[in-house]
């Protein structure tokens, strides 16, 4: 890691777009100017060059090694974000079928796909989390299941600091998983998805691409009558080339992976790392039960976002700006929850989760 880099940047804490590792950004940059062997920018080089096709190729194969993807699974480099994915899952993956589809509601992000799926047919809410304000989780393995087209899950829920630490068993169910926010930071049986999306802007890349890894069967339930760009069908025919793709944000992608094989060495040493990280954070929480009132509940704790409120608004305004004056960056949470979220993706350095561990005690001290 460069020092001059490091010296020179805040540790960011914020929920998204996020922080992406140092190296990930000064090869980016040696780059920007002229990909080698190009003489142009990656900003300016042709989605249809033997360079790009390259780097999309290679991005998707380190996907594929990273998380140990089947090879009857197909990934695509799209674009919209989870936004979009709230409407396409049920458009390709519902309609025809003549069955609903089954939502998990565990915080706000399950909430707006539910609503866009709503839209496209019938929809059944298997749990809801809304009587505690979403601050745990149910257990996959005791909800009442019908015969659905999929079952939709949020594996971790930014807002509210929830997260599911662990993949579905049951096999009935074509498990449809929105990572957006925890995408490669930990292994993942991929096997026990029918599909799984995540917008890179959190914890894989930038704002702009998304990235679809879906079982290949599946694919054949998009129906033709679909805009061309809401079918899935389309973007695996041509290569997630049916338009022009996010060139700069699969680049990206593909750094972060590599970033994540050669220096981290892979994710169960990431998942050991946030693990390390985010008990930190808790640590502090569970010694100041009083002063650190955390929202989750313990056994639901992420490992992602870690959320927590003070004894007042005042204490919480205080905290914000002296965390500021530490050059600790975006701790403020979210207006439906209030307080403090620390958002400590893969690239976060366990450096700035110390510091900022360092001030919670600090400040408790000096106002508990």
């Amino acid at each position: 890691m460069s020092t001059k880099m490091a010296v020179d940047r805040v540790f960011n804490f914020s929920a998204g777009p996020a922080v992406l590792p140092v190296p990930v950004l000064e090869e980016a940059q040696r780059d920007l100017l002229s990909l080698p062997g190009c003489g142009a920018s990656i900003l300016e080089i042709s989605h249809r060059s033997k360079q790009f096709i390259a780097i999309m190729e290679d991005a998707e194969q380190r996907l594929r090694d990273l998380l140990g993807i089947p090879a009857n699974y197909k990934v695509l480099f799209l674009q919209g974000g989870s936004r979009l994915q709230f409407s396409m899952v049920p458009m390709n993956l519902m309609r025809g079928t003549g069955k609903p589809a089954e939502y998990v509601l565990t915080g706000s992000w399950g909430n707006y796909a539910v609503k866009e799926a709503k839209r496209e047919g019938e929809t059944r809410v298997l749990w809801d989390g809304k009587a505690t304000n979403y601050d745990r989780l149910p257990n996959l393995d005791e909800l009442e299941y019908g015969d659905s087209a999929y079952v939709h899950l949020t594996s971790n829920e930014t807002i509210q600091g929830i997260q599911f630490a662990s993949d579905p068993n049951r096999s009935e169910s074509v498990f449809v998983s929105d990572m957006s926010s925890d995408f490669m930071h930990r292994p993942v049986d991929v096997a026990r998805y029918g599909m799984i999306y995540a917008c890179a802007q959190k914890n894989a890349g930038p704002a702009g691409v998304t990235v679809v890894i879906v079982r290949e069967d599946l694919l054949e339930r998009s129906d033709d009558s679909l805009p061309g760009y809401l079918n899935y069908k389309s973007h695996n025919d041509a290569g997630s080339m049916y338009n022009t793709p996010p060139t700069f944000g699969i680049y990206v992608v593909g750094l972060v992976a590599k970033w994540l094989q050669e220096d981290v060495g892979g994710l169960a040493n990431m998942y050991q790392r946030n693990r390390d990280k985010a008990q930190l954070l808790y640590d502090v929480l569970d010694e100041s039960p009083e002063f650190y009132q955390g929202h989750a509940q313990v056994s639901d704790r992420s490992l992602m976002n870690v959320t927590f409120r003070l004894p007042s608004e005042e204490l919480t305004k205080t905290f914000v700006a002296e965390a500021a004056a530490q050059q600790l960056e975006s701790l403020e949470g979210h207006r439906s929850v209030g307080g403090i979220r620390a958002s400590i993706y893969n690239a976060m350095p366990i450096e700035g989760v110390a510091a900022l561990r360092d001030l919670m005690v600090d400040f408790r001290n000096r106002h508990a």
